[in-house]
């Protein structure tokens, strides 16, 4: 069994800066490009705009089972380049061997652009 390794701790301000909203999936798509099979999403983030994203959730999810779906991401990352897509958020799941990958999501439906925190 592997033992995770402490954790370094950050203030609370750090926290405030990572930039976490909830979205709604408008659009899924697989990406040809992607070495390890990859969603192309388009999430809507109201005020903040439709932004789009890589993510590895094929395992899990099938495309019907992503649109219209609220997500959470973070979005003052800086944009990245991911399989021939400009990735502009990190859409939050857990990870781990047993269950694959899970999405983070509100429990109940929240306005598009709404912060976590």
């Amino acid at each position: 069994m592997n033992h995770p390794q402490p954790l370094a701790e950050i203030q609370f301000t750090d926290f405030l800066k990572v930039g976490m909203y909830a979205g709604t999936i408008l659009e899924v798509r697989l990406n040809p490009k992607a070495k390890q099979a990859a969603y192309i999403l388009s999430i809507d983030f109201g005020d903040l705009g439709i932004k789009q994203s890589s993510a590895q959730l094929v395992e899990n999810y099938t495309p019907a089972d992503l649109l219209a779906t609220q997500v959470i991401a973070v979005l003052n990352f800086p944009a990245k380049r991911v399989a021939g897509i400009k990735s502009e958020v990190l859409v939050l799941a857990t990870v781990s061997e047993k269950e694959g990958t899970i999405l983070l999501r509100p429990s109940r439906s929240v306005t598009n652009g709404a912060r976590v925190g």
